[in-house]
């Protein structure tokens, strides 16, 4: 452990009351931090909250979540929040944990990692579908050449949280959440994992969006159930006219030429949060999907097999993410607190394997901003 530290547990705050805002909060804890307490959009709110959290304070601003003296805040606000947040976290010097997409373009994004980077301060983004055990044994298989020379990668990444007509949120607003919401959203969160997987990034896109529903509420709504305290329900009444994608379809080339390509709706019904990726190979193929984690699909010319996450079986940074004996399942949640527990092993001074940092996230808003450009002009853009 660095100096600084010692054996004491880690003071952690959440900026944010979301659904999200509660996941950082429990696996916060699961890393073994003490959560201080959470700042909401009104003090009111932060108390409820706080109540609702079992921590000790709700903060009223950020300059007393500062001045708490925090190790690490834990930045889950709406998108056009992260940006100024996390620099004047990053500014005070505190470690920060932020949501992606890390800001609401790649200028602002850029920024940050800069700002993190003079400050000397560990600055990572919950790209935890990193943390399921069998995407690492995928990747290391890759690594080790067993897949052969990558030839194409595909998928998608499907929900169906906003089908409804009268479906709305704070995401839907341009102005809160950026110009793209259903690629920012989640197709972030595909292009992050196969380019960390293949680790051929992607050098250029040709994209199309979609809005199925041209109106929705104006008022706000919770973006998933489960949040400490949602805010009030939308009201079919009051009408906007949306300009954010529903659904999304992009075409990239990688830097050794290959295509991949992924489908991102959040207008799939049924489809609760399916991130499907397959990576096709000269010697096989490996396909992994979120919602069975347990286990990866590998195939071969001479047929295929499914391969079970096991802590005692694979490559070793399958092993070490796999807490628990194969059998007994691990999801999300053990995803994320092992992304947490990786972040807070960083402030510490370790260097874990594959922890996502604001370069990641930067990236991230670079292929967002990519993205949204092809799809204005119907040009290939490259990703800077």
């Amino acid at each position: 452990m660095s100096s600084g530290y010692g054996g004491r547990r880690l003071r952690v705050a959440v900026v944010g009351t979301g659904m999200i805002a509660g996941v950082h909060a429990r696996a916060a804890r699961a890393a073994g931090a003490e959560v201080t307490g959470v700042l909401g959009r009104t003090p009111s709110r932060s108390e409820r909250v706080a109540a609702q959290l079992d921590v000790p304070r709700g903060y009223a601003s950020l300059d007393e979540v500062l001045a708490d003296a925090p190790d690490v805040v834990h930045v889950c606000t709406p998108n056009d929040q992260h940006h100024p947040q996390a620099l004047a976290v990053v500014r005070a010097g505190v470690h920060v944990v932020c949501e992606k997409p890390l800001a609401i373009d790649a200028a602002q994004a850029s920024e940050l990692v800069e700002a993190a980077r003079a400050a000397g301060v560990v600055a990572t983004v919950p790209f935890v579908y990193r943390y399921h055990p069998v995407v690492r044994e995928i990747r290391a298989r890759i690594a080790a050449g067993e897949l052969g020379r990558l030839l194409a990668v595909h998928g998608h990444y499907l929900q169906d949280w906003m089908l409804d007509e009268d479906a709305s949120s704070w995401r839907v607003d341009a102005g809160a959440g950026g110009l793209s919401r259903a690629f920012a959203d989640i197709g972030s969160h595909w292009c992050d994992l196969v380019e960390f997987v293949t680790g051929e990034p992607f050098a250029a896109v040709s994209a199309a969006t979609d809005v199925v529903h041209r109106t929705r509420p104006a008022a706000s709504g919770p973006s998933f159930s489960g949040s400490p305290d949602a805010d009030p329900l939308a009201d079919a009444t009051r009408r906007a006219e949306v300009t954010t994608e529903d659904t999304a379809v992009a075409t990239f080339r990688t830097d050794a030429g290959r295509i991949g390509n992924v489908v991102v709706s959040q207008v799939s019904a049924g489809r609760k949060n399916r991130l499907w990726f397959e990576v096709d190979g000269t010697l096989g193929s490996a396909a992994f999907d979120q919602e069975q984690p347990e286990s990866a699909w590998f195939g071969t010319e001479r047929g295929a097999q499914i391969v079970v996450r096991d802590p005692s079986q694979g490559f070793p940074d399958q092993r070490r993410l796999a807490v628990v004996p194969a059998g007994h399942p691990q999801g999300y949640l053990d995803a994320f607190a092992a992304f947490v527990a990786d972040t807070y092993a960083a402030v510490r001074g370790e260097a874990p394997e594959g922890l996502p940092t604001f370069a990641d996230g930067a990236r991230a808003a670079r292929v967002i901003d990519a993205v949204v450009a092809s799809a204005v002009d119907g040009t290939w853009r490259t990703i800077g």
